[in-house]
């Protein structure tokens, strides 16, 4: 028998000013699941929900209609204590400053542990390793003003003060959105380091479909407030038409290899990557040759 996933989402309505001439349904019925170990992708246009959603699955907002567990905790239930649900969960928001306590980087790292009245010797060895795993080296950031840092630095500074908590399950909104192309790739390669090496659960919303492609296993399509798609990435990806009537469409890797299909070329595999383009194009020619 499966375990249990560690985060359940069934039937999940949420209305803003309910009862108001400005009453607006975000959610409709969601459901989804989150399995240990895997990383799950969340798209959809803007106001399609993404953002609502996900901050259910820390206890940012609670149930008032349909079902949230986290590790085995109801978010429904008065008796759940959120401080445990938010240990198991991290949440790095899209705008990183939000999440800025402290003047200094190491003292804001230091925020989250220091909530949960560690020993100060375990609170300096995990602001030293979640330091350490996003690419600011302790010794030379843990000094620095946080308002110094560039953009990309004061996303990994995010990122790290929410992996000192030690979450099971971490939630990212739009990690790389605003980076530069060089920012951008070595960030995706920290955030696969903490599936691969950390064994981390990762929940992902982003509209930059080669990152999703690259790091997810499954997706959930969000449209209106309703799930309009769920699969595998790769089932998910190869239906374009489906994903043109949501408004979205597929990497460009796996766009080339559907326009040589259209034209009658028999492209091998299904191709997310630009490595996986690559390598069934150059099947096809030597198959041609």
């Amino acid at each position: 028998m499966s375990a249990p996933p560690l985060i359940e989402v069934a039937d999940l309505w949420h209305t803003y000013m309910a009862g108001t001439p400005f009453e607006h349904t975000a959610l409709r019925g969601v459901s989804l699941e989150v399995r240990s170990g895997e990383v799950v992708g969340i798209l959809g246009r803007t106001g399609s929900g993404k953002s609502t959603l996900i901050q259910y699955l820390n206890g940012l907002l609670r149930p008032a209609r349909g079902r949230v567990v986290v590790d085995g905790h109801d978010l429904a239930s008065p008796r759940t204590d959120l401080r445990a649900v938010r240990q198991r969960v991290g949440l790095v928001f899209q705008d990183p400053e939000t999440q800025m306590f402290e003047p200094l980087v190491g003292d804001d790292v230091a925020y989250g542990p220091r909530q949960l009245r560690l020993p100060a010797d375990e609170i300096r060895a995990r602001v030293r390793w979640a330091m350490d795993t996003v690419g600011l080296p302790f010794e030379r950031f843990k000094d620095r003003y946080t308002f110094s840092l560039s953009g990309g630095e004061m996303r990994k500074a995010a990122l790290a003060g929410v992996l000192a908590i030690r979450p099971r399950v971490l939630v990212l909104d739009e990690p790389t959105s605003g980076l530069d192309p060089g920012a951008r790739a070595e960030l995706r390669r920290r955030i696969q380091d903490l599936r691969d090496r950390e064994g981390l659960t990762l929940v992902l919303v982003s509209h930059d479909m080669e990152e999703v492609a690259r790091l997810s296993d499954r997706l959930y399509v969000l449209q209106d407030g309703i799930v309009a798609a769920e699969g595998s990435t790769r089932e998910v990806f190869a239906d374009a038409a489906r994903l043109a009537a949501l408004g979205l469409a597929p990497p460009e890797p796996v766009q080339v290899v559907q326009r040589l299909r259209a034209l009658g070329m028999a492209v091998p595999g299904d191709a997310l990557t630009v490595e996986e383009a690559g390598d069934a194009v150059a099947a096809l020619l030597g198959a041609r040759v």
